[in-house]
């Protein structure tokens, strides 16, 4: 296994094991990430959203499979489960994500998955009849950023 596919391995192992402390440490200090919710984050601000996220998540678990590591590059199929905590609703997401890597950490992540799929389990009929739209769209993402910022602000971050 490469030292590369041993930091993937050990991210969603520590993802697993709802291990935020260990998931932040597998980042750069200049690491970004991205999805179709969490746009655009800095290093600061993706450390604090996985501790965000999995202190804040109900019943969360995940898996991971088909890691492909190729020079500084890698990619994984992980999925999660959980229930959404604005809406009370379970979701089960399937996420394709792509990584590069420098000096032994998590440079870029970029994380893909079906907005529209996730918004119909999320949001229930709102989201299977508008999930797909630019404005409920930008409300899911707009909402994200503001309880992204609400925790920074109240919590110190690793």
């Amino acid at each position: 296994m490469s030292s590369h596919e041993a930091l993937i391995h050990q991210f969603y192992t520590a993802f697993q094991n709802r291990d935020y402390a260990t998931m932040q440490d597998c980042y750069h200090p200049q690491a970004t990430f991205s999805d179709p919710v969490f746009q655009h984050l800095n290093a600061a601000q993706v450390k604090a959203m996985w501790q965000m996220l999995l202190t804040s998540a109900k019943d969360m678990r995940a898996s991971f499979a088909d890691i492909n590591v190729s020079g500084n590059n890698g990619t994984c199929t992980w999925q999660a489960w959980y229930i959404f905590s604005k809406t009370g609703r379970p979701v089960h997401n399937v996420i394709h994500a792509s990584f590069e890597f420098k000096d032994g950490k998590i440079f870029r992540h970029q994380d893909s998955f079906n907005l529209w799929r996730w918004s119909r389990q999320a949001l229930g009929v709102p989201g299977l009849f508008l999930g797909w739209s630019p404005m409920v769209r930008n409300t899911i993402r707009k909402s994200a950023t503001y309880s992204l910022g609400k925790y920074m602000s109240g919590e110190k971050q690793a």
